[in-house]
Protein backbone atom coordinates (compact mmCIF):
# COMPACT_ATOMS: atom_id res chain seq x y z
CA UNK A 1 0.00 0.00 0.00
CA UNK A 2 3.04 2.28 0.09
CA UNK A 3 2.66 2.89 -3.64
CA UNK A 4 -0.96 3.90 -3.17
CA UNK A 5 -0.14 6.33 -0.39
CA UNK A 6 2.57 7.99 -2.45
CA UNK A 7 0.37 8.28 -5.54
CA UNK A 8 -2.59 9.77 -3.68
CA UNK A 9 -0.31 12.30 -1.99
CA UNK A 10 0.40 13.71 -5.45
CA UNK A 11 -3.16 15.04 -5.48
CA UNK A 12 -3.66 18.20 -3.43
CA UNK A 13 -6.47 17.85 -0.88
CA UNK A 14 -9.65 19.59 -2.07
CA UNK A 15 -10.05 21.04 1.43
CA UNK A 16 -6.60 22.62 1.14
CA UNK A 17 -6.91 24.07 -2.39
CA UNK A 18 -9.90 23.06 -4.51
CA UNK A 19 -8.59 24.65 -7.71
CA UNK A 20 -5.26 22.87 -7.36
CA UNK A 21 -7.04 19.60 -6.52
CA UNK A 22 -9.03 19.91 -9.75
CA UNK A 23 -5.94 20.54 -11.87
CA UNK A 24 -4.09 17.67 -10.21
CA UNK A 25 -6.96 15.28 -10.95
CA UNK A 26 -7.31 16.16 -14.64
CA UNK A 27 -3.56 15.80 -15.15
CA UNK A 28 -2.81 12.78 -12.92
CA UNK A 29 -5.87 10.85 -14.17
CA UNK A 30 -4.59 11.45 -17.71
CA UNK A 31 -7.63 13.29 -18.98
CA UNK A 32 -5.78 16.20 -20.61
CA UNK A 33 -2.40 17.69 -21.27
CA UNK A 34 -1.43 21.27 -21.95
CA UNK A 35 -0.69 22.33 -25.51
CA UNK A 36 1.70 24.89 -26.98
CA UNK A 37 -1.32 27.09 -27.78
CA UNK A 38 -2.17 29.01 -24.64
CA UNK A 39 -5.66 28.27 -23.37
CA UNK A 40 -6.08 25.13 -25.48
CA UNK A 41 -5.98 21.58 -24.16
CA UNK A 42 -5.01 18.20 -25.53
CA UNK A 43 -7.77 15.77 -24.63
CA UNK A 44 -6.01 12.46 -23.99
CA UNK A 45 -7.55 9.06 -24.81
CA UNK A 46 -9.08 8.54 -21.36
CA UNK A 47 -10.66 11.99 -21.34
CA UNK A 48 -11.88 11.62 -24.90
CA UNK A 49 -13.37 8.20 -24.12
CA UNK A 50 -15.50 9.85 -21.43
CA UNK A 51 -16.63 12.47 -23.96
CA UNK A 52 -17.45 9.78 -26.53
CA UNK A 53 -19.69 8.00 -24.02
CA UNK A 54 -21.42 11.27 -23.18
CA UNK A 55 -21.76 12.10 -26.86
CA UNK A 56 -23.26 8.72 -27.75
CA UNK A 57 -25.88 8.89 -25.03
CA UNK A 58 -26.83 12.50 -25.74
CA UNK A 59 -26.93 11.82 -29.48
CA UNK A 60 -29.33 8.92 -28.94
CA UNK A 61 -31.61 11.24 -26.98
CA UNK A 62 -31.51 13.88 -29.69
CA UNK A 63 -32.37 11.38 -32.39
CA UNK A 64 -35.19 9.95 -30.25
CA UNK A 65 -36.72 13.45 -30.25
CA UNK A 66 -36.51 13.71 -34.05
CA UNK A 67 -33.24 15.60 -34.53
CA UNK A 68 -30.73 15.00 -37.33
CA UNK A 69 -27.00 15.69 -37.33
CA UNK A 70 -25.46 18.11 -39.83
CA UNK A 71 -22.17 19.94 -40.16
CA UNK A 72 -21.61 23.64 -40.89
CA UNK A 73 -18.37 25.39 -41.94
CA UNK A 74 -15.75 26.41 -39.41
CA UNK A 75 -15.51 29.93 -40.86
CA UNK A 76 -18.13 32.70 -40.87
CA UNK A 77 -17.82 35.78 -43.11
CA UNK A 78 -17.80 39.01 -41.10
CA UNK A 79 -20.73 40.38 -43.10
CA UNK A 80 -22.83 37.37 -42.13
CA UNK A 81 -21.97 37.72 -38.46
CA UNK A 82 -22.89 41.42 -38.54
CA UNK A 83 -26.46 40.79 -39.64
CA UNK A 84 -27.77 40.29 -36.10
CA UNK A 85 -26.61 43.29 -34.04
CA UNK A 86 -27.12 41.95 -30.50
CA UNK A 87 -25.56 38.62 -31.41
CA UNK A 88 -22.35 40.06 -32.85
CA UNK A 89 -21.95 42.53 -29.97
CA UNK A 90 -22.33 39.70 -27.46
CA UNK A 91 -19.55 37.63 -29.04
CA UNK A 92 -17.22 40.35 -30.32
CA UNK A 93 -14.75 40.24 -27.38
CA UNK A 94 -14.21 36.49 -27.83
CA UNK A 95 -14.02 36.19 -31.62
CA UNK A 96 -10.87 34.95 -33.36
CA UNK A 97 -10.38 36.22 -36.91
CA UNK A 98 -8.70 34.82 -40.03
CA UNK A 99 -7.27 37.63 -42.14
CA UNK A 100 -5.01 35.77 -44.61
CA UNK A 101 -5.33 32.75 -46.84
CA UNK A 102 -1.76 31.57 -47.30
CA UNK A 103 0.22 34.76 -47.97
CA UNK A 104 -2.70 36.67 -49.50
CA UNK A 105 -4.93 39.02 -47.46
CA UNK A 106 -8.57 37.92 -47.56
CA UNK A 107 -11.08 40.32 -49.16
CA UNK A 108 -13.24 39.84 -46.03
CA UNK A 109 -12.30 38.71 -42.55
CA UNK A 110 -13.51 35.27 -41.52
CA UNK A 111 -14.63 34.58 -37.98
CA UNK A 112 -13.55 31.23 -36.50
CA UNK A 113 -16.83 29.71 -35.35
CA UNK A 114 -17.73 30.81 -31.77
CA UNK A 115 -21.28 29.47 -32.38
CA UNK A 116 -23.21 28.79 -35.57
CA UNK A 117 -26.52 30.67 -35.44
CA UNK A 118 -25.69 32.85 -38.44
CA UNK A 119 -24.63 29.90 -40.62
CA UNK A 120 -27.82 28.01 -39.83
CA UNK A 121 -29.87 31.13 -40.50
CA UNK A 122 -28.29 31.53 -43.94
CA UNK A 123 -28.97 27.86 -44.68
CA UNK A 124 -32.59 27.93 -43.49
CA UNK A 125 -33.28 31.11 -45.47
CA UNK A 126 -32.24 29.24 -48.62
CA UNK A 127 -33.68 25.80 -47.90
CA UNK A 128 -37.04 26.40 -46.19
CA UNK A 129 -39.82 27.64 -48.48
CA UNK A 130 -43.12 26.25 -47.23
CA UNK A 131 -44.77 25.22 -43.97
CA UNK A 132 -44.33 21.69 -45.35
CA UNK A 133 -40.55 22.09 -44.86
CA UNK A 134 -40.98 22.76 -41.14
CA UNK A 135 -39.86 22.03 -38.54
CA UNK A 136 -36.15 21.60 -39.22
CA UNK A 137 -34.57 19.86 -36.24
CA UNK A 138 -30.80 19.94 -36.69
CA UNK A 139 -27.87 19.30 -34.37
CA UNK A 140 -24.14 19.71 -34.92
CA UNK A 141 -21.19 18.08 -33.12
CA UNK A 142 -18.09 20.23 -33.56
CA UNK A 143 -15.50 22.44 -31.88
CA UNK A 144 -15.78 26.19 -31.36
CA UNK A 145 -13.29 28.92 -30.53
CA UNK A 146 -13.81 31.69 -27.99
CA UNK A 147 -10.78 33.76 -27.00
CA UNK A 148 -11.15 33.45 -23.24
CA UNK A 149 -8.75 35.44 -21.04
CA UNK A 150 -8.72 33.04 -18.08
CA UNK A 151 -8.72 29.34 -18.90
CA UNK A 152 -8.87 26.02 -17.07
CA UNK A 153 -9.07 22.50 -18.59
CA UNK A 154 -12.63 21.54 -19.55
CA UNK A 155 -14.21 24.43 -17.64
CA UNK A 156 -13.08 27.28 -19.89
CA UNK A 157 -10.76 26.83 -22.86
CA UNK A 158 -10.25 28.77 -26.07
CA UNK A 159 -11.25 25.79 -28.17
CA UNK A 160 -13.71 23.23 -26.87
CA UNK A 161 -15.95 20.46 -28.12
CA UNK A 162 -19.71 20.71 -27.96
CA UNK A 163 -23.00 20.06 -29.65
CA UNK A 164 -25.25 22.85 -30.83
CA UNK A 165 -28.84 22.22 -31.78
CA UNK A 166 -30.47 24.70 -34.18
CA UNK A 167 -34.13 24.36 -35.07
CA UNK A 168 -36.77 26.40 -36.89
CA UNK A 169 -40.54 26.15 -36.51
CA UNK A 170 -43.72 27.54 -38.01
CA UNK A 171 -45.06 28.99 -34.74
CA UNK A 172 -43.77 30.56 -31.56
CA UNK A 173 -45.58 27.91 -29.52
CA UNK A 174 -43.71 25.09 -31.27
CA UNK A 175 -40.36 26.83 -30.81
CA UNK A 176 -40.96 27.48 -27.10
CA UNK A 177 -41.99 23.84 -26.68
CA UNK A 178 -38.74 22.76 -28.36
CA UNK A 179 -36.68 25.04 -26.12
CA UNK A 180 -38.20 23.57 -22.99
CA UNK A 181 -38.11 19.98 -24.27
CA UNK A 182 -34.38 20.13 -24.94
CA UNK A 183 -33.68 21.67 -21.54
CA UNK A 184 -35.52 18.70 -20.03
CA UNK A 185 -33.42 16.33 -22.17
CA UNK A 186 -30.27 17.91 -20.73
CA UNK A 187 -31.58 17.70 -17.17
CA UNK A 188 -32.52 14.03 -17.57
CA UNK A 189 -29.10 13.26 -19.06
CA UNK A 190 -27.25 15.01 -16.25
CA UNK A 191 -29.28 13.30 -13.56
CA UNK A 192 -29.54 9.78 -14.99
CA UNK A 193 -26.24 9.47 -16.86
CA UNK A 194 -23.89 11.83 -15.01
CA UNK A 195 -25.70 11.26 -11.67
CA UNK A 196 -25.58 15.03 -11.15
CA UNK A 197 -28.65 16.91 -9.84
CA UNK A 198 -29.48 20.22 -11.52
CA UNK A 199 -31.77 23.21 -11.07
CA UNK A 200 -33.84 24.09 -14.15
CA UNK A 201 -34.79 27.68 -14.80
CA UNK A 202 -34.76 30.79 -16.93
CA UNK A 203 -31.87 33.24 -17.11
CA UNK A 204 -32.49 36.88 -16.24
CA UNK A 205 -32.65 39.39 -19.09
CA UNK A 206 -29.11 40.59 -18.42
CA UNK A 207 -27.73 37.04 -18.48
CA UNK A 208 -29.51 35.63 -21.53
CA UNK A 209 -27.75 34.59 -24.74
CA UNK A 210 -26.91 37.39 -27.19
CA UNK A 211 -29.87 37.73 -29.56
CA UNK A 212 -32.25 35.47 -27.61
CA UNK A 213 -35.76 36.27 -26.45
CA UNK A 214 -35.29 33.87 -23.54
CA UNK A 215 -32.51 31.60 -22.30
CA UNK A 216 -33.14 28.56 -20.10
CA UNK A 217 -30.39 26.77 -18.21
CA UNK A 218 -29.57 23.87 -15.94
CA UNK A 219 -27.35 24.80 -12.99
CA UNK A 220 -25.35 22.30 -10.94
CA UNK A 221 -23.52 22.78 -7.64
CA UNK A 222 -19.96 21.55 -7.26
CA UNK A 223 -18.22 20.12 -4.17
CA UNK A 224 -16.88 23.55 -3.25
CA UNK A 225 -20.27 25.27 -3.40
CA UNK A 226 -19.71 27.06 -6.70
CA UNK A 227 -22.31 26.84 -9.45
CA UNK A 228 -21.68 25.48 -12.93
CA UNK A 229 -23.95 26.11 -15.91
CA UNK A 230 -24.28 22.62 -17.37
CA UNK A 231 -26.41 23.35 -20.43
CA UNK A 232 -28.49 26.08 -22.06
CA UNK A 233 -31.49 26.25 -24.37
CA UNK A 234 -32.46 29.46 -26.16
CA UNK A 235 -35.69 30.73 -27.72
CA UNK A 236 -34.93 33.31 -30.41
CA UNK A 237 -38.45 34.19 -31.50
CA UNK A 238 -38.27 35.59 -35.04
CA UNK A 239 -35.42 38.07 -34.41
CA UNK A 240 -32.81 36.18 -36.40
CA UNK A 241 -35.43 35.31 -39.01
CA UNK A 242 -36.12 38.98 -39.68
CA UNK A 243 -32.41 39.82 -39.85
CA UNK A 244 -31.74 36.97 -42.30
CA UNK A 245 -35.04 37.10 -44.24
CA UNK A 246 -35.99 33.58 -43.11
CA UNK A 247 -39.55 33.37 -44.44
CA UNK A 248 -41.89 30.59 -45.47
CA UNK A 249 -45.32 30.35 -47.07
CA UNK A 250 -47.92 29.17 -44.55
CA UNK A 251 -51.15 27.21 -45.14
CA UNK A 252 -52.97 30.44 -46.01
CA UNK A 253 -50.39 31.17 -48.71
CA UNK A 254 -48.98 34.18 -46.81
CA UNK A 255 -45.32 34.82 -45.98
CA UNK A 256 -44.35 34.30 -42.33
CA UNK A 257 -41.10 34.46 -40.40
CA UNK A 258 -39.70 31.27 -38.89
CA UNK A 259 -39.36 30.89 -35.13
CA UNK A 260 -35.99 29.64 -34.01
CA UNK A 261 -34.18 27.88 -31.13
CA UNK A 262 -30.68 26.79 -30.26
CA UNK A 263 -29.33 24.66 -27.40
CA UNK A 264 -25.93 23.35 -26.38
CA UNK A 265 -23.73 21.44 -23.97
CA UNK A 266 -19.94 21.15 -23.98
CA UNK A 267 -16.94 19.25 -22.69
CA UNK A 268 -17.25 21.36 -19.53
CA UNK A 269 -19.62 18.57 -18.44
CA UNK A 270 -16.47 16.51 -17.85
CA UNK A 271 -15.30 19.22 -15.47
CA UNK A 272 -18.72 19.15 -13.84
CA UNK A 273 -18.64 15.42 -13.13
CA UNK A 274 -15.09 15.70 -11.74
CA UNK A 275 -16.14 18.43 -9.30
CA UNK A 276 -19.45 16.76 -8.46
CA UNK A 277 -18.15 13.28 -7.63
CA UNK A 278 -14.34 13.33 -7.28
CA UNK A 279 -12.53 12.91 -3.96
CA UNK A 280 -9.02 13.27 -2.59
CA UNK A 281 -7.94 10.05 -4.31
CA UNK A 282 -8.98 11.30 -7.75
CA UNK A 283 -11.88 10.70 -10.10
CA UNK A 284 -15.10 8.95 -9.17
CA UNK A 285 -16.78 8.24 -12.49
CA UNK A 286 -20.51 7.70 -13.01
CA UNK A 287 -20.79 4.11 -14.32
CA UNK A 288 -22.60 5.08 -17.54
CA UNK A 289 -19.69 7.25 -18.75
CA UNK A 290 -16.79 5.27 -17.26
CA UNK A 291 -14.56 4.03 -20.13
CA UNK A 292 -13.71 1.03 -17.93
CA UNK A 293 -16.53 -0.06 -15.64
CA UNK A 294 -14.68 -3.03 -14.16
CA UNK A 295 -10.91 -3.35 -13.82
CA UNK A 296 -9.74 -6.94 -13.28
CA UNK A 297 -6.56 -7.26 -11.23
CA UNK A 298 -4.81 -10.62 -10.73
CA UNK A 299 -3.42 -11.16 -7.23
CA UNK A 300 -0.23 -13.24 -6.98
CA UNK A 301 -0.11 -13.29 -10.76
CA UNK A 302 3.01 -15.46 -10.70
CA UNK A 303 0.98 -18.36 -9.32
CA UNK A 304 -0.25 -20.93 -11.87
CA UNK A 305 -3.50 -20.10 -13.64
CA UNK A 306 -4.10 -16.68 -12.03
CA UNK A 307 -3.34 -14.55 -15.08
CA UNK A 308 -5.37 -16.84 -17.31
CA UNK A 309 -8.32 -16.74 -14.91
CA UNK A 310 -8.21 -12.95 -14.75
CA UNK A 311 -8.20 -12.76 -18.55
CA UNK A 312 -11.10 -15.21 -18.78
CA UNK A 313 -13.19 -13.20 -16.29
CA UNK A 314 -12.50 -10.01 -18.22
CA UNK A 315 -13.62 -11.61 -21.49
CA UNK A 316 -16.70 -12.96 -19.78
CA UNK A 317 -17.65 -9.53 -18.37
CA UNK A 318 -17.06 -7.79 -21.70
CA UNK A 319 -20.21 -9.39 -23.01
CA UNK A 320 -22.23 -6.98 -20.85
CA UNK A 321 -19.86 -4.37 -19.44
CA UNK A 322 -16.77 -2.34 -20.31
CA UNK A 323 -14.10 -4.44 -18.59
CA UNK A 324 -10.32 -4.42 -18.74
CA UNK A 325 -7.62 -6.61 -17.20
CA UNK A 326 -4.29 -5.25 -15.96
CA UNK A 327 -1.66 -7.96 -16.55
CA UNK A 328 1.31 -5.60 -16.21
CA UNK A 329 4.11 -6.32 -13.74
CA UNK A 330 3.19 -3.36 -11.54
CA UNK A 331 2.37 -4.29 -7.95
CA UNK A 332 -1.28 -4.82 -6.94
CA UNK A 333 -0.98 -1.82 -4.59
CA UNK A 334 0.11 0.43 -7.45
CA UNK A 335 -2.75 -0.85 -9.59
CA UNK A 336 -5.30 -0.26 -6.82
CA UNK A 337 -4.16 3.36 -6.49
CA UNK A 338 -3.98 3.91 -10.26
CA UNK A 339 -7.52 2.78 -10.99
CA UNK A 340 -8.87 4.48 -7.91
CA UNK A 341 -7.35 7.71 -9.24
CA UNK A 342 -8.92 7.08 -12.66
CA UNK A 343 -12.33 6.58 -11.06
CA UNK A 344 -13.08 3.05 -12.30
CA UNK A 345 -16.39 2.13 -10.59
CA UNK A 346 -15.55 -1.51 -9.70
CA UNK A 347 -12.28 -3.29 -9.04
CA UNK A 348 -12.28 -7.07 -9.38
CA UNK A 349 -9.52 -8.98 -7.59
CA UNK A 350 -8.83 -12.64 -8.31
CA UNK A 351 -6.06 -14.72 -6.69
CA UNK A 352 -5.24 -18.36 -5.85
CA UNK A 353 -7.40 -18.43 -2.71
CA UNK A 354 -10.35 -16.94 -4.60
CA UNK A 355 -9.92 -19.51 -7.35
CA UNK A 356 -10.02 -22.31 -4.80
CA UNK A 357 -13.36 -20.99 -3.51
CA UNK A 358 -14.69 -20.21 -7.01
CA UNK A 359 -15.16 -16.57 -6.06
CA UNK A 360 -13.69 -13.11 -6.59
CA UNK A 361 -13.51 -9.86 -4.68
CA UNK A 362 -15.35 -6.75 -5.89
CA UNK A 363 -14.45 -3.31 -4.51
CA UNK A 364 -16.66 -0.26 -5.11
CA UNK A 365 -14.92 3.01 -5.96
CA UNK A 366 -17.57 5.21 -4.36
CA UNK A 367 -17.65 3.58 -0.91
CA UNK A 368 -14.56 1.30 -1.09
CA UNK A 369 -16.84 -1.48 0.17
CA UNK A 370 -15.39 -4.95 -0.49
CA UNK A 371 -17.63 -7.94 -1.23
CA UNK A 372 -16.86 -11.61 -1.95
CA UNK A 373 -18.89 -12.83 -4.90
CA UNK A 374 -19.39 -16.39 -6.19
CA UNK A 375 -18.30 -16.46 -9.82
CA UNK A 376 -21.65 -17.94 -10.78
CA UNK A 377 -23.26 -14.68 -9.64
CA UNK A 378 -20.66 -12.31 -11.09
CA UNK A 379 -22.57 -10.61 -13.92
CA UNK A 380 -25.72 -10.08 -11.84
CA UNK A 381 -23.69 -8.66 -8.95
CA UNK A 382 -21.70 -6.29 -11.19
CA UNK A 383 -24.90 -5.01 -12.79
CA UNK A 384 -26.49 -4.43 -9.39
CA UNK A 385 -23.42 -2.68 -8.02
CA UNK A 386 -23.08 -0.37 -11.03
CA UNK A 387 -26.72 0.64 -10.59
CA UNK A 388 -26.20 1.21 -6.86
CA UNK A 389 -23.05 3.26 -7.47
CA UNK A 390 -24.89 5.56 -9.89
CA UNK A 391 -27.74 6.07 -7.44
CA UNK A 392 -25.33 6.66 -4.58
CA UNK A 393 -23.36 9.26 -6.54
CA UNK A 394 -26.58 11.11 -7.33
CA UNK A 395 -27.73 10.95 -3.69
CA UNK A 396 -24.39 12.30 -2.44
CA UNK A 397 -24.38 15.14 -4.98
CA UNK A 398 -28.00 15.98 -4.13
CA UNK A 399 -27.16 15.99 -0.43
CA UNK A 400 -24.29 18.40 -1.13
CA UNK A 401 -26.64 20.67 -3.09
CA UNK A 402 -29.35 20.62 -0.44
CA UNK A 403 -26.93 21.25 2.42
CA UNK A 404 -25.37 24.15 0.53
CA UNK A 405 -28.63 25.83 -0.52
CA UNK A 406 -29.69 28.66 1.77
CA UNK A 407 -32.86 30.77 1.81
CA UNK A 408 -32.24 34.45 2.57
CA UNK A 409 -34.56 37.45 2.77
CA UNK A 410 -32.07 40.32 3.19
CA UNK A 411 -28.65 41.35 1.92
CA UNK A 412 -27.31 41.04 5.46
CA UNK A 413 -28.54 37.42 5.63
CA UNK A 414 -26.76 36.59 2.37
CA UNK A 415 -23.50 38.06 3.66
CA UNK A 416 -23.87 36.29 7.01
CA UNK A 417 -24.52 32.93 5.33
CA UNK A 418 -21.52 33.36 3.05
CA UNK A 419 -19.28 34.34 5.96
CA UNK A 420 -20.40 31.45 8.17
CA UNK A 421 -21.04 28.63 5.69
CA UNK A 422 -19.11 29.48 2.53
CA UNK A 423 -20.26 29.22 -1.08
CA UNK A 424 -23.49 27.61 -2.19
CA UNK A 425 -26.82 28.41 -3.80
CA UNK A 426 -28.63 31.37 -2.26
CA UNK A 427 -32.40 31.45 -2.76
CA UNK A 428 -33.75 35.00 -2.51
CA UNK A 429 -36.62 37.07 -3.87
CA UNK A 430 -36.12 39.66 -6.61
CA UNK A 431 -38.20 42.50 -8.01
CA UNK A 432 -37.05 41.97 -11.59
CA UNK A 433 -35.06 45.22 -11.79
CA UNK A 434 -31.60 44.80 -13.31
CA UNK A 435 -30.24 47.49 -10.99
CA UNK A 436 -31.14 45.32 -8.00
CA UNK A 437 -29.59 42.27 -9.68
CA UNK A 438 -26.35 44.21 -10.09
CA UNK A 439 -26.55 45.56 -6.54
CA UNK A 440 -26.91 42.08 -5.04
CA UNK A 441 -23.75 40.97 -6.81
CA UNK A 442 -21.86 44.13 -5.84
CA UNK A 443 -22.86 43.90 -2.17
CA UNK A 444 -22.64 40.12 -1.67
CA UNK A 445 -20.46 38.69 -4.43
CA UNK A 446 -23.15 36.31 -5.72
CA UNK A 447 -24.71 36.69 -9.16
CA UNK A 448 -28.03 35.43 -10.46
CA UNK A 449 -27.87 31.87 -11.76
CA UNK A 450 -31.47 31.32 -12.85
CA UNK A 451 -35.13 31.94 -12.08
CA UNK A 452 -36.12 28.35 -11.23
CA UNK A 453 -39.24 26.83 -12.71
CA UNK A 454 -40.02 25.52 -9.21
CA UNK A 455 -40.83 28.83 -7.54
CA UNK A 456 -41.04 29.43 -3.79
CA UNK A 457 -42.38 32.49 -1.97
CA UNK A 458 -39.71 33.25 0.63
CA UNK A 459 -41.11 36.74 1.27
CA UNK A 460 -43.21 39.39 -0.47
CA UNK A 461 -40.39 41.81 -1.15
CA UNK A 462 -37.13 42.01 -3.10
CA UNK A 463 -34.03 41.02 -1.14
CA UNK A 464 -32.34 44.22 -2.29
CA UNK A 465 -34.78 47.16 -2.59
CA UNK A 466 -37.78 46.03 -0.55
CA UNK A 467 -40.21 46.56 -3.43
CA UNK A 468 -42.76 43.82 -4.32
CA UNK A 469 -40.97 40.67 -5.50
CA UNK A 470 -41.67 39.03 -8.84
CA UNK A 471 -39.43 35.95 -8.71
CA UNK A 472 -37.46 33.69 -6.43
CA UNK A 473 -33.94 33.48 -7.87
CA UNK A 474 -31.01 31.14 -7.35
CA UNK A 475 -27.83 33.16 -6.79
CA UNK A 476 -24.27 31.95 -6.53
CA UNK A 477 -20.64 32.19 -7.58
CA UNK A 478 -20.11 30.44 -10.90
CA UNK A 479 -17.32 28.75 -12.81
Amino acid sequence: MADKKKLVEEITSMEEDFARWYTDVVIKAELVDYSSVKGCMIIKPYGYAIWELMQAQMDARFKATGHENVYMPLFIPESLLQKEKDHVEGFAPEVAWVTHGGSEPLPERLCVRPTSETLFCEHYAKSVHSYRDLPKLYNQWCSVVRWEKTTRPFLRTREFLWQEGHTVHATAEEAVEETERMLNVYAEFCENVLNMPVVKGRKTESDKFAGAVATYAIEALMHDGKALQAGTSHYFGDGFARAFDMTFTDKDNTLQYMHQTSWGTTTRLIGALIMSHGDNSGLVLPPKVAPTQVIVIPIAAHKPGVTEKAQALCERLNGRFRAKVDNTDNSPGWKFAQYEMKGVPIRLEIGPKDMEKDQCVLVRRDTREKVFVPLAELEETVERLLDEIGKNLYARALDNMEKRTYACTTIDEINAVRAEKGDGFIKAMWCGDEACEDAVKEQTGVGSRCIPFAQEKLSDVCVCCGKPAKHMVYWGIAY
